[in-house]
């Protein structure tokens, strides 16, 4: 039995097991999320990351994010926002491409833009595209990423959505050893109900977040 990282109830039950590590899932919020004791070093996990071609010149890498930019920038309606692009990696894209739409855009990553002033302001909009997987704590990062939106704002993510057991023992996206934290349908509306926000579900990987208040 596990404590979940994202909820803390305690007694999450045990999932899934490969060759490599073992998955957790609580029953509570419905987070799956590996063995802490399997777990990469600080330099292990960057010398992966060093390993990403986020080229914000590639077209393809472009249109991969466009579904996060383009439906998020249609609810933003207005030009000119305040937004960040958090965990925006070696090469930031998003942030590229949403100041090209006319917004006014920060970037935070804590291996390649780790400027902690940008994280002492709030803004009309956040992006995480791709990161909230890697997040070994996501009860303090998902609390992070909410203090960042002002009232009304809106939250942007892109991750690959968890399913059933089955699925998961077949699935790609466990293998990469510095995805920890899965999340679900189930465990973004549980989020939505717990914490004052609406969520839209965009395709199998985005999710857009609006704070109620």
């Amino acid at each position: 039995m596990q404590t979940c990282p994202l909820c803390q109830t305690e007694g999450a039950s045990a999932f899934h097991q490969d060759k490599r590590r073992q998955y957790f899932r609580c029953g509570e919020c419905a987070l799956i999320f590996a063995d802490p004791a399997a777990r990469l070093s600080p330099e292990e996990e960057k010398a992966h990351y060093d390993l990403h071609e986020n080229n914000p010149n590639d077209d393809g890498y472009r249109r991969f994010l466009n579904r996060l930019a383009e439906p998020l920038t249609e609810r933003l309606g207005q030009p000119a926002l305040h937004g960040l692009d958090f965990g925006s990696g070696p090469g930031p894209a998003l942030s590229l491409m949403l100041t090209e739409a006319g917004h006014n855009m920060a970037i935070y990553d804590p291996y390649f833009a780790a400027d902690p002033a940008v994280l002492a302001e709030s803004y009309d909009f956040v992006t995480c595209t791709e990161a909230i997987e890697h997040f070994y704590t996501p009860a303090r990062e998902w609390g992070l990423l909410l203090g960042l939106v002002k009232p009304g704002g809106w939250l942007g993510l892109m991750t690959k959505l968890a399913t059933d057991a089955d699925a998961f023992s077949r699935w790609h996206y466990k293998n990469d050893p510095t995805h920890v934290s899965f999340f679900s349908r189930e465990t973004f509306r549980y989020l939505a109900q717990r914490d004052g926000l609406n969520v839209e579900f965009v395709g199998n990987d985005v999710i857009l977040l609006r704070k109620t208040q």
